[in-house]
Parts: C-alpha cells; sequence; structure tokens
C-alpha cells in the first residue's frame, strides 16, 4: 500500500515529520519517507530546521530516523564537500545519494565525501525516471571516471 501525507504549505516541517511517523506508526506503514525539500547548507536556519525535524521523529519514535540519505547534485563539485559537512554536523547522515550524473559532470568529489565522511553511497540518478535511481555499484562508478 503506498500513501501520501501532506499538511498542505506554511506549516513547521518539524511538526509535518512528527505527524508523519505518527500516522505511519497507527497505520502500520512499514516505511516513511520525508523528503525535506532541498535544505540550503547556506542557510543556518534550514540547517537548524533539519536538526529540529530529526528530533521530532526521535520524540514520535525513539532511534528513528532509521536511514537519512543526503542527496548531493553531481554538479556542484567541490561545494559538495562544504554541504555534506554541514549536513553532518545537523543530522546524522546515513547515506549518500548522487543525483545529475545523466549530463557531463562526472560527480569524483562523492568518493572524498565518503571517504572523509565515514559515509557510504547507497544511490546514483542518472535521469529524473523512478527506474533512472539505481543502487550505487562502486566498480561502475570508478569505471565510468577514467572512461
Amino acid at each position: 500500500m503506498l500513501s501520501f501525507f501532506s499538511k498542505g504549505m506554511n506549516v513547521d516541517p518539524a511538526s509535518v515529520a512528527y505527524e508523519t511517523v505518527n500516522y505511519a506508526i497507527q497505520n502500520k506503514v512499514d516505511l516513511a519517507i520525508i523528503d525535506t525539500a532541498g535544505r540550503l547548507h547556506t542557510k543556518k536556519h534550514l540547517m537548524d530546521e533539519l536538526t529540529k525535524i530529526r528530533k521530532s521523529i526521535d520524540k514520535r519514535l525513539p532511534g528513528a530516523p532509521h536511514e537519512v540519505i543526503l542527496v548531493l547534485d553531481a554538479t556542484t563539485g567541490q561545494n559538495a564537500i562544504e554541504q555534506a559537512r554541514q549536513f553532518t554536523e545537523a543530522t546524522d547522515v546515513t547515506g549518500l545519494a548522487l543525483t545529475k550524473l545523466d549530463g557531463s559532470a562526472k560527480g569524483g568529489v562523492v568518493l572524498g565525501i565518503s571517504d572523509q565522511f565515514k559515509i557510504p553511497i547507497r544511490f546514483i540518478g542518472v535521469g529524473e525516471g523512478m527506474d533512472q535511481l539505481q543502487v550505487f555499484n562502486r566498480k561502475a562508478f570508478i569505471d565510468s571516471l577514467f572512461n
């Protein structure tokens, strides 16, 4: 069963995250995905809000969130390192996803980020369709950097 939970515009994101987890528990949902909608690491109040979201989820379900994926844009280059630094300070990032690998960007910086912050790369996006989000394949990725 697929369900979508939304509270509309101009509501507190941490409150929505809390209510989402509550909804998932009450409806015996196995997986709740909460999209924080592009938090900019250059905006301190957005990073603080990310921390608040994590705390509100944990308040409703101790130990949650169980997975936090930082989605990085392959075209941002070295700026992605600073982005990863800020996000790992705001919340416990457990995995990386690298998007926009369908253009000229190679995304090699993600290897350094994975190593420096000890975060595994979980997914890569090679287009905009659901079927174009792929499980990360280390060998294929390395080969693509040198082709």
